[in-house]
């Protein structure tokens, strides 16, 4: 029964009302990346995916040119719940789902962003299909998904394996619009520090995080959301602290935290063994 209480909790968070069998077929597709990439081990872990995907957000509204598109043109402030459903299928149709659903939401994406264009807070004109911004975007994402990975489920990945991530991803970016991505952890780091310089965090940004901070929810997801939201901002890079006008976490605050996220991700993982990333295995192996 509680494991029934946690799936459905789960599936109205990411918008969805069941199993996903539409991930079953058709046989033996093995979609963008396959079941021996390294996208599809860390993509498969719930809980490490949304903490990662807060903490891109907070970096990405850091960045008056990439905020601008959603401040003008999406409902983020006022179905946060429903972004961040549409951006947790986006992520699992191209990481498991067969070729064609993969194809087709990034063909619908790209399309959407095609039509998103204005000024930023400053007057600074951008354009949703800008590379450089695309860059940032998945650059904040793929980091924030391996640290995330990397705190709270294993955190003895070899170098090879984190670099393997960055280099399938890569793929995904440049069928995004980015260009010139880079292919390794290292270089990921480096070339999120090249935007510092262009980050800001005034009001727009506040209001995003404050909501990211206050995710709502019912009675039932509520603490499960909070822990999540403290994970997200013990996510980020050092230097982002300074930045938003936080203290840098300590040790024992980080400890305590993983600590928390390891005993409350253990039903969740357990009532959720059998989600994408299963039904995407029985797909390709039958």
């Amino acid at each position: 029964m509680f494991g029934n209480l946690i799936r459905k909790t789960v599936w109205e968070m990411v918008g969805e009302s069941g199993p996903p069998v539409k991930f079953l077929t058709p046989k033996g597709d093995r979609g963008l990346f396959g079941p021996d990439s390294v996208v599809w081990i860390i993509h498969a872990d719930f809980i490490t995916m949304m903490i990662g995907g807060i903490s891109s957000l907070i970096l990405q509204a850091l960045h008056p040119q990439a905020l601008a598109g959603i401040w003008d043109h999406s409902s983020f402030r006022e179905d946060l719940k429903g972004r961040l459903s549409r951006t947790a299928y986006f992520i699992a149709a191209t990481t498991y789902g067969p070729t064609d659903m993969a194809n087709q939401v990034i063909d619908r994406v790209n399309h959407i962003h095609s039509k998103i264009s204005g000024s930023d807070e400053f007057g600074k004109p951008y354009s949703a299909t800008d590379p450089h911004l695309l860059a940032w975007v998945h650059l904040t994402e793929t980091r924030s998904f391996m640290c995330a990975y990397e705190h709270h489920r294993k955190n003895n990945m070899t170098i090879n394996e984190k670099n393997k991530y960055f280099f399938e991803m890569k793929t995904l970016g440049e069928r995004m619009g980015a260009i010139n991505l880079p292919s390794t952890y290292d270089s990921t780091e480096n070339a999120i520090k090249n935007y510092i310089p262009e980050l800001y965090y005034g009001d727009r940004a506040k209001s995003i995080i404050h909501l990211l901070e206050n995710f709502p929810g019912n009675m039932t997801t509520k603490p499960f959301i909070n822990l999540i939201s403290r994970a997200s901002f013990m996510n980020l890079p050092d230097w982002v602290y300074p930045l938003i006008n936080r203290a840098r976490p300590t040790y024992f605050e980080r400890l305590t935290l993983q600590k928390s996220i390891g005993m409350m991700a253990i039903p969740v993982r357990k009532a959720l063994k059998d989600g994408v990333a299963a039904h995407s295995i029985r797909r390709v192996y039958g």
